[in-house]
């Protein structure tokens, strides 16, 4: 049975991992045969935002204790992932990639890698792994590969700092999946879109599907 390395980036999507996207991406994974293990950096997040109100709390909390409650327990640091053991990598999307695991929300193009996430992407592609990354994520293939063929939706805005990264861009819809063949990426919109819960598990179970094609 082939088996996934989902990371996450907290727990909501305006500070860390998108549920939704987390939570489809699992079924997804499930559905079609396979299995998962889901792992998450043992740092703190950038700040708490009350998802009630949108505004900013005066706490802070842990990326890996927060991705546990997607996880209902079953999780671990990513210090313990070895790509040798899994079969692809699959990034669901939300602010906290752009907060926790990159400082691309408040630097765009300029931004930088969590240090164990960048050397977890680029061992995984040395060994010709296939990566999957949801909604914004995919940032984290631009900046740390630069060369490579993605998709953040249809953002203007995203596009062009990606671009600026190295990355050659193409505008999605829904569902859509844009494949790089060479790195062996798989990248799809899902809430970079105006989605509903319907189209983003269609976006999954797309993606989970491609790549387990090449697998």
């Amino acid at each position: 049975m082939k088996k996934f390395a989902i990371i996450l980036a907290g727990c909501g999507v305006y500070d860390g991992a998108e549920i939704h996207e987390a939570v489809m991406s699992m079924y997804a994974i499930m559905k079609n045969g396979a299995e998962y293990q889901i792992f998450a950096p043992d740092i703190a997040q950038h700040h708490v935002v009350n998802h009630l109100t949108g505004a900013e709390m005066p706490e802070t909390r842990n990326v890996l204790v927060e991705s546990a409650r997607i996880a209902r327990g079953n999780i671990k640091p990513v210090t313990k992932l070895n790509p040798r053991d899994f079969d692809a990598l699959l990034f669901p999307g939300g602010f906290g990639v752009a907060k926790n695991l990159c400082s691309y929300a408040f630097n765009g193009a300029d931004c930088s890698v969590n240090p164990e996430i960048s050397v977890l992407i680029k061992e995984a592609v040395s060994l010709r792994k296939p990566i999957g990354a949801l909604c914004i994520s995919p940032v984290l293939l631009a900046k740390i590969m630069g060369d490579v063929t993605i998709t953040v939706g249809p953002d203007e805005g995203d596009a062009k700092n990606v671009t600026a990264m190295g990355a050659h861009h193409i505008p999605t819809k829904h569902g859509q999946v844009i494949i790089d063949e060479k790195h062996r990426l798989f990248t799809t919109p899902c809430y970079q879109l105006k989605s509903t819960i319907v189209q983003v598990a269609e976006g999954a179970d797309n993606i989970v599907k491609a790549m387990l094609k090449v697998m």
